[in-house]
């Protein structure tokens, strides 16, 4: 039996047993018993953990079963192995040429940047473990944890990395090295994760270890120093010093969130002022999670704020149709966004991270707004995100019509989205639901369970959606339970019916709120609500005449062959240095962008193909939704013409 097959089974196995792990993600309401400093900023709702919450067979779960055989598949000592190596506490027969394969692409022995995929595979495997329950996670992650704690005994003042103290070094003296922070930043959350989603107390150790050399590190160096080593890519090492902070309550981990306040980056949108220019997107993003777990942490409003703003002006100026940002990893002029549809664009980090921030402000708001973005970017980008033949994901999302998805290989790639894309697929269950003393909400729409202990309730949600557009759910309770479910209004629909045990309910709401149903439910109590789909346009805000077609949530891609497509496409070449940033799609001259419709009317154009999403036009194009085109060019944003 292979290992996939192998992985497989024990998932299938164990969907439907509850994991014993405590605690997962850093957001309100989790990791009961094991924060020393909670929340103490006002919420509208808090996350279950994501161990009370399990997938139904669908499209999520296929995702996460196909990121689980990959995680599996690579080796524990080859994730160790540059670790070790820094430490010289490796021996092998003729140095490891004969007795570890290495990691190749940004986990070479030679790259600034190495250990970052060992950081993304503590959280992905506590994440797997928290979403399945199955030890396999488990028991991987405890054996990468015991031979980090090898590698820091050996370095002896609490350091822990893939490569020389000298890289902080060099950053602190303003040198050119490749983001060690970053890097470190990985670990951190890593080990932290383990802690919270796992359970494994050796890596809180471990990583309150490597928060007191960094605080003896960073103490007694000057302010101007700190602007200096700032100046270089941190990504969100601020976050992680808050939420250790948060675990052990030991203010020298908060003195060192905030020494990475980055002034330059936060003070404009303390004025809330967009002044992102043309800085790179995603070391942006992560600085402002930090402050949003500082003003869930302290109840700083400036911080809650500014947050806010940066989130609202992502998503009204900086954000693709697939909820998708960044050209070539910058922002741009979002003036001139239909100029900016090229084959580097929606860097999946980025998205990675505004879902986060996302997950965070609905907490504070339940605002159903947040829930709308968390679907769009949900359902069209790290879906699709995912090749579904061989498990590979893509670092971009190109919008370039005629490009098509490029994707990582499994021993020469190792980005930052590779990593990141190791734990997008395993916490699809994460925002599905959320609670407060009222009720509970259902902002997804996935095949899922959630068990509410509070309340000791059970509700099971099955669907097809969004190839149908109903979804059923069944209550089970042991004894009656008065309390009110928040069923999500998308703004995307409208004349939305619900049954409560066969029983239509007066929907009074409109779209872009919530359905307050509350009742005495009882065992067996069944909801059936039906979202009706259209189809609309979406166009750029600078060309009214280049638009995306959308069905409901769901962005809609052109079928366009693979004409031109040269191997080894649509996969990444490893001979080339990072070609996914330089690659060339290749797009046939004569490649038909156009679209022929009444834009009154785009639903007139199309005309959908049996039950699946497929739909057809009277010029011979094949739309279906973007998750779904792989090996295989596509047409996202139209050239459209009005019919006459």
């Amino acid at each position: 039996m292979n290992k996939k097959v192998l992985v497989t089974v024990i998932l299938f196995g164990s969907l439907t047993v509850s994991g014993i792990v405590s605690a997962q993600s850093v957001y309100p309401g989790q990791h009961q018993g094991k924060l020393k400093k909670e929340t103490v900023a006002p919420l509208q709702a808090e996350s279950f953990d994501l161990k009370d919450v399990r997938l139904l067979p669908s499209r999520f779960r296929d995702n996460m079963l196909r990121d689980s055989a990959w995680m599996t598949s690579i080796d524990v000592n080859r994730l160790l192995h540059s670790f070790r190596t820094n430490a010289g506490v490796f021996a092998g027969r003729e140095g490891g040429y004969m007795t570890v394969k290495k990691l190749g692409g940004w986990e070479s022995l030679d790259c600034e940047l190495r250990g970052h995929t060992t950081g993304h595979m503590l959280s992905a495997l506590g994440l797997m473990y928290a979403a399945t329950g199955s030890e396999i996670f488990k028991l991987k992650g405890d054996s990468l944890v015991n031979g980090l704690e090898e590698v820091q005994n050996a370095l002896k003042n609490g350091y822990l990395s893939a490569w020389p103290e000298e890289l902080i070094n060099r950053n602190i003296q303003g040198k050119g090295v490749w983001a060690p922070w970053y890097t470190l930043h990985k670990l951190f959350s890593g080990l932290i994760d383990q802690y919270l989603y796992a359970d494994n107390k050796k890596a809180l150790t471990i990583v309150t270890r490597m928060g007191d050399w960094a605080y003896n590190k960073l103490k007694p160096l000057s302010e101007e120093t700190r602007k200096l080593m700032i100046r270089n890519e941190f990504g969100g090492i601020n976050e992680s010093f808050y939420n250790l902070y948060s675990i052990t309550g030991d203010e020298r981990y908060r003195w060192l969130a905030e020494y990475f306040y980055h002034n330059d980056v936060i003070d404009p949108l303390k004025e809330l002022r967009d002044d992102l220019g043309t800085k790179h997107t995603n070391t942006f993003i992560p600085k402002v999670i930090a402050e949003a777990r500082n003003y869930e942490l302290t109840h700083n409003e400036t911080s809650r704020k500014l947050s806010e703003f940066f989130w609202h002006t992502m998503i009204d100026h900086h954000t693709f149709a697939p909820g998708c940002s960044s050209d070539k990893e910058h922002y741009f002029d979002p003036k001139k966004l239909s100029q900016h549809l090229t084959g580097y664009t929606g860097e999946t980090c980025c998205t990675y991270n505004m879902l986060k921030l996302s997950r965070h402000l609905f907490c504070w708001t339940g605002d159903s707004s947040i829930a709308d973005y968390y679907e769009r970017a949900l359902y069209n980008h790290i879906l699709g995100q995912q090749d579904p033949e061989t498990g590979m994901v893509a670092y971009f999302l190109p919008l370039l019509s005629g490009s098509h998805k490029l994707y990582s290989t499994k021993e020469n790639s190792f980005w930052c989205c590779v990593g990141s894309g190791f734990e997008n697929h395993a916490k699809f269950g994460e925002a599905i639901y959320y609670h407060n003393n009222q009720g509970i909400y259902v902002n997804l729409f996935i095949p899922s369970q959630v068990t509410w202990k509070e309340k000791g309730l059970t509700i099971r949600q099955e669907t097809k959606f969004p190839q149908e557009e109903t979804t059923r759910f069944t209550l089970r309770t042991e004894n009656p339970v008065r309390t009110t479910i928040y069923l999500r209004y998308p703004s995307w629909s409208k004349d939305i019916k619900v049954l409560v045990n066969g029983k239509k309910i007066s929907v009074k709401q409109k779209p872009g709120s919530y359905i307050a149903i509350t009742r005495e439910w009882k065992d067996g109590d069944q909801i059936l609500a039906t979202y009706p789909m259209q189809i609309k346009l979406e166009a750029t805000p600078d060309n009214p005449n280049k638009a995306a077609l959308l069905y409901g949530p769901l962005v809609l891609a052109g079928e366009r062959g693979t004409e031109g497509m040269q191997a080894p496409a649509p996969f990444s070449n490893p001979a080339l240095y990072n070609d996914y940033y330089t690659y060339n799609f290749h797009v046939p001259a004569h490649l038909r962008t156009s679209l022929k419709l009444d834009k009154k009317h785009p639903e007139r154009a199309l005309q959908r193909v049996g039950s699946d999403l497929k739909f057809t036009t009277e010029q011979g194009d094949v739309i279906r939704p973007l998750y779904d085109l792989h090996h295989q060019r596509y047409v996202v944003y139209w050239d459209l013409q009005s019919e006459k």
